[in-house]
């Protein structure tokens, strides 16, 4: 079985920063690539950046460029969303999910929730 726990979620005023974190525990799981999404209330959940593991390339979201970075810690298993400039249209959960080669999400976190205050 294997988990992903985020963490880093929290209330921040517009034009803020956050970061949030999210790493694989339970059993040993390869991983291929890694990403963030969020669901906003009413809305679908929607894609926001991936990262390759092995290569550390990223791709991002339009909504989300410039503003957001993902990025990964290998020997931690670890990858960060760091966010800025944060805007109250960004308030979400947010959602982490591993590709452990299989060219879909194979696992998805609980969700942390990100309040931005205008």
């Amino acid at each position: 079985q294997v988990q992903l726990v985020e963490s880093g979620g929290g209330l921040v005023q517009a034009g803020g920063s956050l970061r949030l974190s999210c790493a694989p525990s339970g059993r040993t799981v390869s991983i291929y690539r890694m990403g963030w999404f969020r669901r906003a209330p009413g809305k679908e959940r929607a894609f926001l950046a991936t990262i390759t593991w092995s290569t550390g390339n990223s791709y991002y979201a339009d909504s989300v460029k410039g503003r957001f970075t993902i990025s990964r810690d290998n020997a931690k298993n670890t990858v960060y969303l760091q966010m800025n400039s944060l805007k109250p249209e960004d308030t979400a959960v947010y959602y982490c999910a591993l590709d452990s080669y299989s060219n879909k999400w194979d696992y998805w976190g609980q969700g942390t929730q990100v309040t931005v205050s205008s």
